[in-house]
């Protein structure tokens, strides 16, 4: 069996070729994928050669994790799961290819259990559960955010999961114009014209590597800052940080409980996924779509279009 996937041969150097997949398993599943978004944390390193080594690194791969999709097929023991719409959070299941993280590709094959189903009517937002889940999971380990630094779709994603989990609205910060307007629930403000010295819980989305002795003169003493983003290489003045007795934490990546929690905000109605994809293209302009997610001011989140591969 074969699919067309979206493979990174090289550092910015992006094909779309058909891969032979791996058998199914007794316990897999095979998915025929309708959308598949494009990280612009995660595979920005990726598509740059940025990501520091780590094992199952390597070129050429196949991106993604981010999406939705329906069960096609399946091995003995998953049958049960055939006809299911499923987000898929990566695949492993190439032979010429690394599966990192596998995603992006019009058919995958994974074990059933990482296969979570979602509901068919969110459409292309449904692959928005992974980056949900990628917030839920920065912000439930400690107290809820009352500072978000960078109003890009993970730092709007936790402000409406903060909200959504009974938290006042809080403060974000944005320094580019075009993302401060509009009405979303919260206060949207260039950072420059906030007198604020006392925030108990920092919550950074944008990945700067050069933030922490602005958010450190920012935090109350004892306050927390929660790094959400991926970061090259972070430092810090201490003295600051030692007269403030700040907290740093990493979050990491989400966890099936993350998912499971996210579906259940969405479900319920109290996270709403809609109003954060910008744009979507199809996967055979995949060539061009990825220089765009990751280089167009205007793209909040760039989706893929499986339908008609």
């Amino acid at each position: 069996m074969e699919t067309m996937a979206v493979i990174l041969e090289a550092p910015e150097t992006l094909s779309l070729r058909s891969l032979a997949l791996t058998p199914i398993g007794p316990g897999d599943i095979l998915v025929e994928v309708a959308w598949s978004g494009i990280s612009s944390g995660t595979e920005k390193l990726l598509w740059s050669g940025r990501m520091p080594t780590f094992p199952g690194m390597g070129y050429p791969l196949v991106p993604g994790y981010e999406s939705v999709g329906r069960v096609v097929d399946a091995g003995a023991d998953a049958r049960s799961r055939i006809g299911e719409w499923v987000f898929v959070p990566g695949a492993n299941c190439y032979t010429q290819a690394r599966g990192l993280f596998g995603g992006t590709a019009r058919r995958v094959i994974l074990p059933a259990a990482r296969a979570m189903p979602v509901d068919e009517s969110l459409g292309e937002s449904g692959i928005l559960i992974a980056l949900a889940a990628t917030a839920h999971h920065a912000i439930v380990a400690g107290a809820l955010p009352d500072l978000i630094v960078g109003h890009g779709i993970l730092g709007r994603l936790i402000a409406r999961i903060a909200i959504a989990l009974g938290g006042q609205a809080p403060i974000v910060w944005e320094t580019a114009a075009e993302r401060r307007l509009g009405d979303f629930g919260y206060a949207v403000i260039d950072p420059s014209t906030d007198a604020c010295k006392a925030y108990r819980t920092i919550c950074d989305a944008s990945g700067a590597g050069n933030i922490l002795d602005t958010l450190i003169a920012r935090l109350a003493k004892g306050g927390e800052i929660v790094l959400a983003g991926f970061y090259d290489k972070l430092s810090f003045t201490f003295p600051p940080a030692f007269m403030r007795e700040a907290r740093l934490r990493i979050a990491a990546e989400f966890t099936i409980d993350d998912l499971r929690a996210t579906a259940e905000l969405v479900d319920t109605g109290r996270l709403s996924l809609a109003g954060l994809i910008s744009h979507v293209r199809p996967a055979a302009e995949a060539r061009e779509a990825y220089p765009a997610a990751f280089g167009d001011p205007d793209c909040l989140k760039m989706v893929l279009d499986w339908r008609c591969e």
